[in-house]
């Protein structure tokens, strides 16, 4: 099987349909969220679960998406479940405006994401399994670092899964 099929096995297997798509006119209308007295950069992220059979020996795909400035990051990742996967995407993410700060400098940031679990372990409302500590501990380290709020969306509103596949 070569890259793309698995790839494009894996956008079947996570249930990304066409009817799921993105609506621009949604985002266009969301633009300029405040958050803590300023107006923000919206931002997403998110993984997929990749089939176990797959040729690039990983089990996931994690990806961010910063749509007001056309970046679309994507990689595959060898994520222990779902939740890592999500919780790596978040990171990529940040890591990547920590490391892009002449472009990025005096911003505050509106992160989006759907998965529940790693939205509000960040947040600090629920606890996150003790194996990804220092995951969580990374994320709050750039909490305090860069202004950002963090929330959940639906799956189908996630831009990640539309850009996924391009």
């Amino acid at each position: 099987m070569n890259r793309f099929a698995a790839f494009h096995r894996s956008e079947i297997i996570c249930g990304w349909l066409k009817s799921m798509a993105y609506n621009k006119k949604t985002a266009a209308k969301a633009r300029g969220t405040g958050v803590a007295g300023g107006w923000a950069m919206e931002c997403y992220f998110g993984s997929c679960q990749l089939p176990q059979d797959n040729e690039l020996d990983k089990s996931a795909v994690v990806s961010f998406n910063i749509p007001e400035i056309g970046i679309k990051f994507k990689a595959p990742f060898a994520a222990v479940d779902p939740d890592h996967g999500d919780l790596a995407a978040l990171l990529a993410l940040l890591e990547f405006i920590d490391g892009n700060q002449k472009y990025f400098s005096k911003r505050a940031y509106q992160i989006y994401g759907n998965n529940l679990k790693v939205i509000n372990g960040v947040n600090q409302r629920e606890q996150i399994p003790e194996k990804f500590a220092y995951l969580l501990a990374k994320a709050l380290d750039y909490r305090e670092k860069y202004r950002f709020s963090l929330e959940w969306i639906p799956d189908k509103d996630n831009p990640v899964h539309d850009s996924l596949f391009d």
